[in-house]
């Protein structure tokens, strides 16, 4: 259970990163932010391995950067069930999308290695 706790709010500094550099990115408030980890965390465990599995060939044309792809929709499939929290286009969501990978994995690996 701490375990979760713990990654739900990395997920939601990270997210507050990315809408505070990425225009185009924004949550109304902490509460959101929260809710949006919770719910990122739902959809990148349950709907992004499917995603990732059915665009492997393409994934592959790509040499992996199709992954990016489907990064920011997952972010825009959150945007869409949060209502709080809004994505105004693509860019916006891929940019968000590399913020908050970046963000998180620094905050990961950050305290794995301290």
């Amino acid at each position: 259970m701490l375990g979760f706790i713990v990654r739900t709010v990395i997920m939601a500094v990270a997210l507050w990163v990315a809408v505070s550099i990425v225009p185009g990115l924004e949550a109304r408030d902490w509460r959101t932010l929260l809710l949006a980890a919770i719910v990122l965390g739902i959809v990148n465990a349950t709907i992004r391995p499917v995603a990732l599995l059915f665009s492997i060939p393409i994934t592959i044309l790509t040499f992996g950067l199709f992954v990016l792809v489907v990064n920011a929709g997952m972010l825009a499939l959150v945007a869409w069930l949060v209502p709080a929290f809004t994505i105004s286009g693509f860019w916006a969501a891929a940019l968000g999308a590399i913020v908050v990978s970046l963000v998180s994995a620094a905050i990961n690996g950050g305290l794995t290695t301290g």
